[in-house]
């Protein structure tokens, strides 16, 4: 019910603008059905419930189909549009009390990170969030989500903050990368992702990683070491991006559907690898569609999984967590 409500009165999603995929189409023109009987409805006063009825099943039904089928560069698209929730948009939205915290204490504050303590039903809660934007300004502003060392820096501290006051950490992961420009490689890019990895290990207190939209490469790895390692449904988690992909194997970007595929980067895959946890469902027929829905999926996930760690103590926290990711990967082994 959520989605078919959402479809109907916002029309921002249904008009035809640059940031449609080409497989939401239908829902398009089955929303902008609804949205003329609805409005002939009320303007001439004739009943027509049933005819919008069996609209909006088609709808439900139409949207089940084309998002349960996706191809993998298709779940790239959905990762990636426009109007996907971002982790500002998640946190407004989850928490209450909400207070950011800024800066490294070393060089700046990396709009990229946004990090603050907040109440996740009740529970104060650290979260940290790749900030991309939704504007040009915003994009601008936040590196399209690339983070600098101090971004990353900006992470540690409020980590080892949250660890003195033993408080949970949850991170929203959300980057095609980390930032790869010169002035980021003289201040220690590597290290400070690297310093990430190492010190999220030792945290004595709980952290539940989720993809929320593009998890890419160091970038996205920096923040994803955690006791529970989720994703929502159409994100995306990849050591690079098709396009990248594509160019480095084939020589071009436009094979980049065949690089999508051969990189096994959808929840599905990743779930199958034992690389992630868990796959948060989004209301239909993506996030995209129905932010406050989305937010509320992710929010009894968070909820369930901090309830579920909270029952461990704080060396149990750590050796599981440094067993997950000891136990990732597997070999065969052939005779000659």
């Amino acid at each position: 019910m959520l989605f078919v409500s959402f479809v109907v009165k916002k029309e921002l999603f249904l008009a035809k603008n640059g940031n449609d995929l080409e497989f939401e189409g239908p829902l398009r023109e089955l929303g902008r059905k609804i949205t003329e009987l609805e409005n002939f409805q009320a303007n001439k006063g004739y009943d027509l419930k049933e005819p919008i009825s069996r609209l909006r099943d088609q709808l439900r039904r139409t949207a089940k189909e084309i998002f349960s089928s996706l191809t993998p560069w298709q779940k790239v698209q959905v990762a990636r549009h426009l109007n996907r929730p971002t982790a500002a948009d998640y946190i407004e939205l989850m928490c209450e009390d909400f207070v950011e915290l800024h800066g490294d204490r070393a060089f700046r504050d990396d709009a990229a990170i946004i990090a603050g303590f907040g109440k996740l039903d009740g529970r104060r809660t650290l979260l940290i969030g790749q900030q991309r934007g939704r504007s040009t300004k915003e994009r601008l502003t936040c590196n399209w989500g690339m983070t600098h060392p101090e971004g990353f820096r900006k992470t540690l501290l409020k980590m080892k903050l949250a660890e003195r006051f033993r408080t949970p950490i949850v991170t929203l992961i959300d980057t095609v990368g980390a930032y790869p420009g010169i002035g980021a490689e003289e201040r220690g890019q590597a290290h400070a992702i690297a310093a990430n990895l190492f010190e999220m290990l030792k945290i004595r207190v709980p952290i539940v990683s989720v993809v929320i939209g593009e998890g890419g490469s160091g970038g996205a790895l920096a923040l994803a070491v955690g006791n529970r390692l989720c994703m929502l449904e159409h994100a995306i988690f990849s050591v690079i991006s098709p396009e990248g992909c594509s160019s480095i194997l084939f020589r071009t970007a436009d094979k980049r559907a065949e690089a999508a595929e051969a990189l096994k980067l959808t929840p599905k895959d990743l779930l199958g690898l034992g690389i992630i946890d868990e796959i948060i469902p989004e209301p239909l027929p993506a996030a995209h569609w129905d932010r406050r829905g989305a937010a509320e999926h992710l929010k009894q996930a968070l909820v369930r999984n901090l309830t579920e760690l909270a029952a461990l103590s704080p060396t149990e926290l750590v050796e599981t967590r440094r067993r997950k990711y000891r136990n990732i990967g597997f070999y065969t082994e052939q005779s000659a």
